[in-house]
C-alpha cells in the first residue's frame, strides 16, 4: 500500500488533516500526518505550549520528516500546504518521495516576488527580530487575511479556534533571507531529472502566497524534465486546505495521483 504524507504548514496543527486522510484511505493509500518537531499531539496542548516549537528552523523540520520517511517501507507520496509545500518540494528534490504535492507552498531560493499581501501577512513575526528563535500566534483577524479572506468571517473563525496554534518564526526569517544565503535552507533541488512527478497547486485569492510566488516557483523547475505541474483555484485563498471547499482541492490531489499511477 502506498504511503502518503501529510506536512502542515505555518499557524495550523496537524490534525487539520483529518479529513484528506480520511478520504486517502478510502483511496486505497495508508496516511500519516506527523506534526513539527516539538509539536504537541493536540491543538491545545500546542497552544498552551508554544515554546516546544520555538527555534526550529526549515533543516531542522527537513530532518524530523527524513527520519519519519527512513521509517516507512516505501518512498511516500507527499503532501504539502504553505511551508509543508516548501518542505515537500526540499524532500523531493532529495529523491526521498516518489511524487509531491505542494499546495500554496511557501517561496523557496530564487523565487523572488514578495507581494505586499504576504508582508502583511508575517508582520507580526517579522516586527520583532527576537521572534527568530521564539513560536509566534495570530490573532483571530490576521488568521482571517492570511488565511480565511475568501471565506465568511464566521467560517474562518470557526478555522481559526480548530486549527490555529502557535509556529516557529525561524523558518520565515530563512525564507526572507534565502536569496541573499548561498547557503540557504530554502534552496531546493529544481535541477533534479530523476526526481518524482510534482503538483503545485495555488489559490488565487491567496493573501499569503499569492500566485505570482507559485508562478515563479514553477519557473524554477524549468531547467528539469521531471514532470511540474499546475492548477489554480482562482476564487479560494490559504484556507483552501480546510475549508468547506476542501474536498475539491483534495479530488483534484487525488485525480493527478491516478493520472500518473500513482
Amino acid at each position: 500500500m502506498t504511503n502518503v504524507l501529510f506536512i502542515h504548514g505555518l499557524w495550523l496543527h496537524a490534525t487539520s488533516w483529518g479529513a484528506w486522510s480520511e478520504l486517502f484511505e478510502q483511496a486505497g493509500y495508508q496516511t500519516s500526518a506527523p506534526g513539527w518537531p516539538g509539536e504537541p499531539d493536540t491543538v491545545e496542548a500546542a497552544r498552551t505550549n508554544p515554546d516546544s516549537v520555538a527555534d526550529h528552523g526549515i533543516d531542522d523540520v527537513v530532518a524530523h520528516y527524513t527520519k519519519i520517511i527512513e521509517g516507512l517501507d516505501s518512498k511516500p507520496i507527499l503532501v504539502g500546504h504553505s511551508f509543508g509545500g516548501m518542505i515537500a518540494q526540499k524532500l523531493l528534490g532529495l529523491d526521498l518521495a516518489a511524487a509531491a504535492v505542494a499546495i500554496d507552498a511557501a517561496q523557496i531560493k530564487g523565487v523572488l516576488p514578495v507581494p505586499l499581501s504576504s508582508l502583511r501577512v508575517t508582520f507580526p513575526v517579522f516586527k520583532n527580530p527576537a521572534n527568530r528563535h521564539r513560536a509566534v500566534s495570530l490573532t483571530a483577524e490576521q488568521f482571517r487575511y492570511g488565511f480565511g479572506n475568501a471565506i465568511s468571517e464566521q467560517e474562518s473563525d470557526e478555522l481559526f479556534e480548530r486549527w490555529a496554534i502557535p509556529s516557529p518564526g525561524k523558518p520565515l526569517f530563512e525564507a526572507a533571507a534565502a536569496n541573499f544565503d548561498p547557503h540557504s535552507p530554502a534552496k531546493v533541488d529544481t535541477a533534479n531529472e530523476l526526481r518524482g512527478p510534482l503538483l503545485l497547486m495555488m489559490g488565487g485569492r491567496d493573501h499569503t502566497v499569492p500566485e505570482a510566488i507559485t508562478r515563479a516557483t514553477l519557473k524554477q523547475y524549468r531547467h528539469s524534465d521531471a514532470v511540474t505541474d499546475i492548477v489554480e483555484f482562482a476564487d479560494r485563498a490559504h484556507s483552501l486546505t480546510i475549508d468547506h471547499g476542501w474536498r475539491e482541492v483534495a479530488n483534484t490531489a487525488l485525480a493527478w495521483l491516478r493520472q500518473h499511477s500513482l
